[in-house]
């Protein structure tokens, strides 16, 4: 019996090792290294900062290393109003984006949850088909889209709709456009994948018992679909908040996110220290909430006794 019980640990440690490795490798290690450096301070030297830290175990070579360290980093973060407001502009940005995402990509889902199966697979294709070209192919393609000569003012123009040329690149209104042309199959397929789960015997049951069909869909579709709302929801929002390829090309010079923030402390200023104490905050922020609702969640899934 014992032995039996030891293959199964064993069974259950090597099913759930290799996820917990790959954490370990790919995001505790690198987070660890930013977080160390975004503790050490600004040099002019190969990496840019300073202190380095050694290879050896001994506690005497670590302990100048340990002494030298502080929070410098993240008191400028609180104490200059650049970082806030790029962290505001790109919260912001993010939220606006995503329920944006939402609302447009919860009808195209529903619409391909409620199609007969044999379109199914085509029109998930479809979805999926803007990944075979590179995002910043396609963000170059947005720009001549938006630009004052380009084929969306040519358009308005031919039509008479308006009298002389929008400026709609280098707007917000521009990165709302590519942000979410961009995430949208981040949207829909969570979505989709949760709504063609549902049984639709469950809306005929509501409708027979006297719901129309707006009470039905928002008692029983939307709450049958919390889990695909929750999952694109993250899926969009986390890397919007850092995203830089689309502020960057369609934004205007005075467009204030995060992402682009850290690109400058990076490569422009070299102020490593500094840039890395931005990433551990905008991590710590991003990944907290995800935790809490995780654990709330296995709390609610939990048999009750």
């Amino acid at each position: 019996m014992s032995a039996s019980v030891a293959a199964g640990r064993r069974s259950r440690i090597l099913v759930v090792a290799p996820p917990f490795l790959w954490l370990a490798l790919f995001f505790l290690a690198p987070f660890a290294m930013v977080l160390r450096i975004s503790l050490s301070e600004p040099a002019i030297a190969q990496p840019p900062y300073r202190p380095h830290f050694p290879w050896s175990l001994e506690p005497e070579a670590w302990r100048p290393v340990l002494e030298a360290l502080g929070l410098e980093n993240y008191r400028t973060l609180l104490a200059d109003a650049l970082y806030r407001d790029a962290a505001l502009s790109s919260f912001g940005l993010a939220a606006t984006s995503t329920i944006l995402l939402l609302f447009l990509g919860y009808p195209i889902a529903l619409a391909m949850a409620r199609a007969s199966s044999n379109w199914r697979p085509i029109l998930v294709g479809l979805v999926i088909v803007p990944f075979w070209t590179s995002l910043l192919i396609r963000v170059y393609a947005w720009m001549a889209i938006l630009s004052p000569e380009g084929f969306l003012n040519r358009a308005l123009l031919g039509l008479g709709i308006v009298e002389q040329p929008l400026q709609i690149l280098n707007t917000n209104a521009a990165i709302l456009i590519g942000i979410v042309y961009s995430y949208l199959p981040f949207m829909i397929l969570p979505l989709y994948a949760s709504l063609e789960r549902q049984d639709p015997t469950l809306v005929e049951a509501a409708s027979d018992l006297g719901a129309s069909r707006l009470k039905a869909f928002w008692t029983v579709t939307v709450p049958l679909s919390m889990s695909g709302i929750v999952a694109g929801t993250l899926l969009c929002f986390i890397p919007i908040v850092g995203e830089f390829i689309v502020p960057d090309l369609l934004g205007g010079s005075e467009t204030l996110m995060l992402g682009r923030t850290l690109w400058s402390e990076f490569f422009s200023n070299r102020d490593w220290p500094l840039a890395s104490a931005v990433a551990v905050v905008m991590t710590i922020l991003l990944v907290g909430p995800i935790v809490a609702y995780r654990n709330a969640e296995a709390r609610r899934l939990e048999p009750r006794a």
